[in-house]
């Protein structure tokens, strides 16, 4: 049996009503968790890219890819080993006010984290922080010892280091 690793992959799609649906029953049907998911525009108009990570074998992995072309909205889907692709998450915290002031270290973690802050107000301030995963989980477990009011983290966004064929081929199918 493969052993289970961590993949990157991408869907370009229509933007069609119920897609995420149909996509996410057939991880749903293999028992397989999705780590994260994002969608968002694609550098093609009118083209949504999902960004989806997964921990699964090689071929558990064609599999689904080819399950997922399968579906009439979807254009293409790809699939990327860690190695294969440059990746961020962004995340915010958000914090009471006085720590601010009163915690010269919150200060320190901040800048030592390359985090921003986006705002600040009488109540609260929130942190603003993009990076690898570890990067985040290590600002939460250094902010965390102070008291996070709220927390939230995105999905994974990706770029191929390789050039993407795909491009080329929504041109075509676009026209």
């Amino acid at each position: 049996m493969n052993q289970n690793n961590l993949y990157t992959v991408s869907i370009y799609t229509e933007n069609n009503i119920g897609l995420l649906n149909r996509i996410s029953a057939i991880f749903q049907r293999r028992h397989i968790n999705i780590e994260s998911i994002n969608s968002s525009v694609s550098e093609i108009e009118n083209v949504t890219k999902w960004t989806m990570v997964v921990l699964l074998a090689e071929d558990q992995m064609k599999k689904i890819i080819g399950q997922i072309e399968k579906q009439v909205e979807v254009i293409k889907a790809y699939y990327h080993t860690e190695d294969e692709t440059i990746y961020q998450e962004s995340c915010i915290f958000k914090m009471k006010s006085d720590l601010l002031f009163d915690e010269r270290q919150i200060q320190n973690i901040i800048k030592e984290s390359n985090a921003r802050i986006v705002t600040v107000n009488r109540d609260f301030f929130v942190i603003e922080k993009s990076g690898r995963k570890e990067e985040i989980e290590l600002l939460y477990r250094e902010l965390n010892v102070f008291g996070i009011m709220q927390f939230t983290r995105s999905g994974r966004i990706a770029v191929t280091k390789d050039e993407m064929k795909i491009s080329t081929m929504l041109e075509a199918f676009q026209a």
